[in-house]
């Protein structure tokens, strides 16, 4: 499991012009799913993002977790994180898990998140979906196990 997991003072994901998901200052997080992944995996990322310090505390220095803030979760499936581009410039998603497995450690991930009291919002997975962030820092720092 990968996650790409984005700083933002802002962000919001668009299906259909239609916005499914808007939060204010927190993380977007894009998820992908391998096909060796369980629930064992998501658990460990969850913990790992919900204790994250990257926020800055009274002095300025990244100390503080999302918890700490109040901030809230925006989280988009992201298949393409296992992109296999070695072979030529067409990239391969072989190394992706298969849609059925991915989506429900996907939903997974969102419910272990929300039982951490955060507010969590999300895309629709494997909509079309269009992503509008306002990255703070920037940071952007990447998990995988």
């Amino acid at each position: 499991m990968k996650l790409v997991i984005q700083r933002v003072t802002n962000a919001s994901v668009t299906v259909e012009n239609n916005i499914i998901g808007k939060i204010g200052k927190g993380f977007l997080v894009l998820l992908g799913v391998g096909p060796e992944d369980t629930e064992k995996e998501a658990d460990y990322l969850v913990q790992k993002l919900i204790k994250l310090r990257v926020f800055e505390d009274e002095n300025g220095k990244m100390n503080l977790s999302i918890k700490d803030i109040e901030g809230e979760l925006l989280i988009v499936s992201q298949f393409t994180l296992y992109a296999d581009c070695s072979g030529g410039n067409r990239p391969s998603f072989t190394n992706a898990a298969k849609p059925e497995k991915a989506n429900a450690l996907y939903e997974y991930f969102i419910q272990k998140c929300k039982e951490e009291n955060i507010e969590v919002e999300h895309g629709e997975f494997g909509a079309d979906m269009k992503v509008e962030l306002l990255n703070d820092g920037p940071v952007t720092i990447l998990l995988e196990r």
